[in-house]
């Protein structure tokens, strides 16, 4: 399961949109803050694997997960401009840009087959040793080096399983979805109007992610989105 959220608008209150979605299916989710109880209780029970990004409320989720790092590297970018002196953490960015150029080359060859990607799990361990394990000066590095230790085991989970993606894009695209809807209606709903939209919402993209019309959906007076299709 792919999981983000995002701001919504609710006549000049703040409050969030969640959404879930694991390629077939999709789902959004009011919730009031973003403090994340709701997302927590939701996937008390869930054994599966969990992508999302760095977002702290998740860590509490006890399933396998993976790290969007996309999300990482985009950070290590923008601390690498804003410290273009910093060699040490140049370092650790060489080290990860080329530790993941070779994941990325088999992805592309071979798809997101446990097979062919766990012989990356070495070069992940040699990452570790050579630009994780040394104590660093700068406040940068320092700070890279320990994510990267506290995030060991959900950096590379997909290595070890079939069919999971390195990064979150797929929950991010589903976002996307909503945020078209929220420049429409603006703050101009209540907490019943959101949430009746998103059930909407949730049966437009579903629909989509199917390949079918979701206008013809309704129409069907069919409920089951799988059965209809």
């Amino acid at each position: 399961v792919h999981v983000d959220e995002t701001r919504a608008n609710i006549k000049g209150k703040l409050a969030y949109v969640w959404v879930l979605t694991n390629l077939h299916e999709v789902a959004y989710i009011y919730a009031e803050n973003r403090e994340g109880e709701m997302i927590q209780n939701l996937l008390r029970e869930f054994k599966g694997i969990l992508v999302s990004d760095f977002y702290a409320v998740y860590d509490s989720i006890q399933c396998p997960q993976q790290k969007c790092l996309i999300h990482l590297m985009r950070d290590l970018n923008a601390d690498t401009l804003a410290n273009p002196f910093d060699e040490e953490l140049k370092g650790i960015v060489r080290g990860f840009a080329e530790l993941l150029r070779g994941i990325v080359q088999t992805v592309d060859r071979y798809g997101l087959k446990r097979h062919f990607l766990r012989k990356h799990s070495a070069s992940v361990g040699g990452f570790y040793k050579k630009f994780i394990a040394p104590d660093y000066q700068s406040e940068a590095a320092i700070n890279y080096k320990q994510r990267f230790e506290k995030n060991r085991e959900k950096l590379f989970t997909f290595l070890n399983h079939d069919g999971i993606p390195w990064n979150n894009n797929n929950a991010e695209y589903a976002i996307k979805a909503f945020s078209a809807l929220r420049e429409v209606i603006g703050g101009l709903t209540t907490v019943k109007g959101i949430e009746e939209y998103l059930i909407l919402l949730t049966i437009c993209e579903t629909c989509k992610y199917s390949g079918l019309d979701f206008l013809d959906f309704l129409r069907s007076g069919e409920k089951d989105i799988h059965a209809f299709a």
